[in-house]
């Protein structure tokens, strides 16, 4: 204790003093035995599984004695009550995933935060993962062909295989989804998926928007067409399959045909169809027909059937289903559609019990 005072009286001494202070609590604070060239790469590694900040990679390790898989147990159990906090957050952007057999085909829709966390691979990784399951998911109403909606409590408490090198195993879905949302930082949500299924005589044809990679995009289109000779050409079904499913996703219909217009859409268009008639100063019958006409262009615009086909505007979708059965030999219809689009509805829907949109025939 002497000498250390001696030192200490100069102001060389003083900086020796504070830096074998520094020395013996860093020591303190790493008194594993694990050497310095160790203790980088069991970060480093650690990193690499996780994704988890360095900040908190360090200092579980730390608390864990440098057990790597402790430390990553440790992790996780605090990136759950991190995801925890972050779940009440806004969560209007991700990716809608596809996958499909024969028959049947499921889309979910699996939210984040931001568009930089939807190109993450991890991510991308969990939302085809979730397809896959929703694909297994049965009909709660039995329906032999159709469209249904999966919500989740179908899935939440399902088990799930993971095989990517950060995030790999059995777990259930949630467990999946908050492990995802400690390691991307942000509120990651399932919010819904769809289900449908062809008859026996029918096809399923996909489309997906801006699509990453395969089974990955921001829009969808699914349709199913169903042909009454099951012998018909299965070529030139998935062929014009496929060009419908682009035109629901680049068309936006709402009804497959104007019998299925519901009456409150109806009249609420006509209302707000009348009211722009009317600051036109005409005569209450020149009103009328304006109204009329602007309702068969609004048929037109929300009708599946009326609209102009995309990829050949000279014809309407029932110029080219007409066509179709002629080329089969069959009578050929459009059994059902849904277009979904990631986001759609999420601020009306976080103060609103209203039920999801999706555009889909009845």
């Amino acid at each position: 204790m002497a000498l250390l005072r001696s030192v200490t009286r100069t102001p060389l001494g003083n900086a020796l003093c504070r830096r074998l202070l520094s020395s013996a609590a860093v020591g303190r604070g790493f008194s594993s035995g694990v050497g310095a060239t160790e203790q980088m790469s069991l970060i480093r590694e650690l990193r690499e599984r996780t994704s988890a900040p360095i900040k908190e990679v360090k200092s579980a390790l730390v608390d864990c004695q440098w057990d790597i898989e402790a430390a990553q147990k440790e992790l996780r159990k605090r990136g759950q009550v991190v995801a925890s906090k972050k779940s009440s957050r806004t969560a209007a952007e991700g990716l809608l995933a596809l996958a499909q057999s024969e028959g049947k085909a499921a889309v979910i829709e699996l939210n984040c935060e931001t568009d930089f966390v939807a190109r993450n691979e991890i991510f991308q990784h969990l939302a085809l993962a979730l397809a896959k399951q929703a694909l297994l998911v049965e009909n709660p109403s039995n329906q032999v062909s159709g469209i249904y909606h999966m919500g989740p409590e179908h899935l939440e408490g399902l088990k799930l295989k993971l095989e990517h090198p950060k995030i790999s195993g059995e777990t259930t879905v949630q467990n999946a989804i908050t492990e995802v949302a400690a390691m991307m930082g942000e509120n990651v949500k399932f919010r819904r998926g769809y289900a449908m299924c062809a008859s026996s005589h029918g096809v399923l044809s996909t489309y997906l928007h801006t699509s990453p990679q395969p089974g990955l995009g921001r829009i969808a289109g699914i349709l199913s067409l169903e042909v009454e000779d099951e012998n018909s050409q299965l070529d030139a079904l998935q062929r014009v399959g496929s060009e419908l499913a682009m035109h629901i996703v680049a068309a936006k219909p709402l009804f497959l045909t104007k019998e299925l217009v519901t009456p409150d859409a109806l009249e609420g268009e006509r209302e707000i169809l009348k009211s722009q008639a009317e600051t036109s100063g005409k005569p209450q019958m020149a009103i009328d027909r304006m109204v009329e006409g602007r309702l068969r262009k609004y048929m037109e615009e929300v009708v599946l059937m009326e609209q102009k086909f995309v990829v050949n505007d000279s014809i309407n979708v029932k110029t080219l289903i007409s066509n179709l059965s002629k080329e089969v030999g069959s009578s050929v219809k459009i059994g059902n559609f849904f277009r979904m689009e990631v986001g759609e509805g999420v601020q009306r829907n976080e103060t609103s019990s209203a039920p999801e949109p999706v555009a889909q025939a009845v």
